[in-house]
């Protein structure tokens, strides 16, 4: 393949004993950034594993509550 012309320019400086750019690179330019666009079924259940838990147990007495205090007013 051809070389690119940016490719040129950082062998000649390389030749010409200046820093090479390839050096001021970062780790993450070989890192797969990329994220996954659905979550796996084992993410899933953690991500709810507490959450249902504590809100079942609120709501039933916050509604038995509520519905207890109705009914006597009634």
């Amino acid at each position: 393949m051809a070389k690119s012309s940016a490719r040129k320019h950082r062998e000649k400086l390389a030749r010409e004993g200046k820093r090479n750019p390839e050096l001021n690179r970062s780790i993450f330019v070989f890192a797969d950034m990329r994220q996954r666009a659905t979550k796996t079924k084992a993410e899933k259940l953690n991500q709810h594993k507490h959450k249902r838990s504590l809100s079942y147990q609120s709501d039933d007495g916050l509604f038995y509550c509520r519905f207890s205090a109705l009914r006597i007013l009634w």
